[in-house]
């Protein structure tokens, strides 16, 4: 008797873990594939955010009340970790993007994990459905343009970066030359030298190192207008038909912790 209910309780563990397992396993593969989360997969989700909340609290937790400075806040957490004092610096030049978008109401989020794999590809934040979050809301930091939402769940989003390796992932781009705008596409960043990859421009048009690259707003897929980055390199293309364009962008796409979606106001 009491082995068969040793015996049951054994099986009962084992049954637990291997669930536990799928589970996890089933996570993990969910968010490398470029496709909507199904339901229960947001679930999933939620519940490894809402864990990742209560651990990380006490160590990343800041006074988001509007009308205490978050230089207090700073105060009050230094000696928990020094590193903080950056993120807050951060948060508050987050804060200040706000004012600059009056067509959109700006929802601040704070970036969860990014997988190690992927790392210039998706990051995932805070925010999700309850927030009014959807897919295809610009997100901004305090560099200009990182990306957009490509997956929500109740309680988080996943962020496709512009340096994503995603060749399907086209970005309509305006370039300021002069007083005349030229049209191109934004697809693809280099590594070696940190920089977004544009395309489609057209070899005798004139492009300047320094002209500044913003969203076009063609195709709905971005507001027009927001910024990007600075051309940092002209090259013509291999059949020397257009020209190829190195954009050195403000965001450091290494180091982010906080980012603005916008929300359009209605």
């Amino acid at each position: 008797m009491y082995n068969e209910k040793k015996k049951k309780n054994k099986n009962s563990i084992v049954i637990f873990i291997s669930i536990f397992l799928i589970v996890i396993a089933g996570l993990f593969y969910s968010l490398k594939l470029n496709r909507k989360m199904t339901t229960i997969e947001a679930y999933l989700k939620d519940i490894s955010v809402l864990i990742q909340k209560v651990v990380l609290y006490p160590f990343t937790a800041l006074n988001k009340e509007k009308d205490i400075d978050l230089s207090d806040s700073y105060l009050i957490q230094k000696n928990i970790n020094s590193s903080l004092e950056k993120e807050i610096e951060e948060l508050k030049e987050t804060l200040k993007l706000n004012s600059t978008f009056t067509e959109y109401k700006p929802v601040n989020a704070t970036v969860l994990s990014r997988n190690k794999s992927y790392w210039f590809n998706t990051i995932t934040i805070d925010k999700g459905k309850k927030s009014g979050i959807k897919e295809g809301m610009a997100v901004v930091s305090k560099g200009g343009l990182i990306g957009k939402i490509s997956k929500v769940s109740n309680y988080s989003s996943e962020i496709k970066l512009i340096t994503s390796d995603d060749l399907n992932y086209k970005i309509s781009v305006s370039i300021t030359t002069g007083s005349e705008d030229t049209y191109a596409i934004l697809n693809g960043y280099d590594k070696k030298t940190n920089t977004t990859l544009v395309t489609g421009v057209d070899k005798n048009i004139n492009i300047n190192i320094g002209d500044v690259v913003l969203t076009s707003g063609l195709g709905d897929l971005f507001p027009r207008g927001i910024y990007i980055g600075r051309v940092s390199k002209i090259e013509s293309d291999k059949y020397n038909l257009s020209k190829k364009l190195n954009v050195e962008t403000s965001a450091d796409f290494s180091n982010i912790h906080y980012v603005t979606i916008l929300k359009e106001n209605k």
